[in-house]
């Protein structure tokens, strides 16, 4: 008998679900990569519950949906200010002596950014809102509430019509970009970036209904979504860059140019590689 899609989509909320589960004490101990693991399953469920909307009650999954987006929010500050401590950290390697007033104001602030960042995610989970979400989660990890009228449909059919919505949503973004103006366009790229996510977490939700042409789709999916978040970290690196350099008049002014032409010349390395990964995109079906 062929899966049911309600079958199959509750199978696909349960792993992320146990994902989200499985970070929690982790990040209460503030290990290594924890805060990402638990960020990564928090937009992976979000993801989950837009592009298989059809599948849930709609209300109950909008107000789950926007629960999810708090609690996402909340971890997003925290592994910003960790992937800048990082990137600044690396950026700074190649300086034999960089003054310390530099290391200071990009390392040391954002390390500082994370830690109160980090305590404001452990008081958010320490709150009532945070339990509450917790207990839905888990009645949604057996028990999701399911639009009786398509749970029962073939997971086959369900599963593929989400997939070539995701993807035509995708292909009019990248099919806009070439007309964009400047101004628009790196904000339009940040669009295809998150719409290959999107495209990627539904396809990984269909691995076990569809196979391999799910797996391909979403493998390539997630080369553009890496093209456009190594654009977009060199962007932003740029840019808090030129924020905390302003003002500044001193031998450390020749350090912040440096390390902003540095960050300008590797978005421009992560851009040289989007047609080739946006490519798949526009093949037909």
């Amino acid at each position: 008998m062929a899966t049911k899609a309600g079958k199959a989509v509750v199978a696909a909320l349960r792993e992320d679900i146990d994902r989200l589960f499985d970070a929690e004490p982790e990040v209460r101990a503030d290990a290594d990569d924890s805060v990402h693991q638990m960020r990564v399953a928090t937009r992976r469920l979000r993801s989950v519950l837009r592009s298989y909307r059809i599948l849930f009650d709609a209300e109950e999954a909008a107000v789950t949906a926007a629960e999810l987006k708090w609690l996402a929010d909340l971890l997003g500050v925290a592994r910003d200010a960790e992937v800048r401590a990082e990137r600044f950290t690396d950026l700074l390697a190649d300086f034999d002596r960089a003054p310390a007033e530099v290391t200071d104001a990009l390392v040391g602030a954002s390390r500082s950014a994370y830690t109160d960042a980090h305590a404001q995610v452990l008081s958010a989970m320490d709150t009532k809102r945070y339990r509450r979400l917790r207990k839905v989660l888990k009645t949604w990890r057996t028990d999701p509430p399911l639009a009786p009228e398509l749970a029962r449909d073939k997971a086959t059919e369900v599963f593929d019509k989400v997939l070539r919505r995701d993807r035509k949503r995708l292909r009019k973004l990248v099919f806009a970009e070439p007309t964009a103006t400047p101004a628009d366009r790196v904000e339009l790229l940040h669009d295809i970036r998150k719409g290959a996510k999107r495209l990627r977490y539904s396809c990984e939700a269909a691995g076990s209904v569809l196979g391999a042409d799910a797996t391909d789709l979403g493998s390539r999916a997630k080369r553009l979504q890496t093209v456009l978040g190594d654009h977009r970290d060199a962007v932003e690196s740029r840019e808090a860059i030129m924020a905390v350099a302003v003002g500044t008049h001193s031998a450390a002014a020749t350090v912040y140019e440096l390390l902003a032409d540095t960050e300008e010349a590797a978005a421009g390395r992560a851009l040289s590689r989007y047609p080739a990964a946006a490519a798949f995109v526009s093949a037909t079906d």
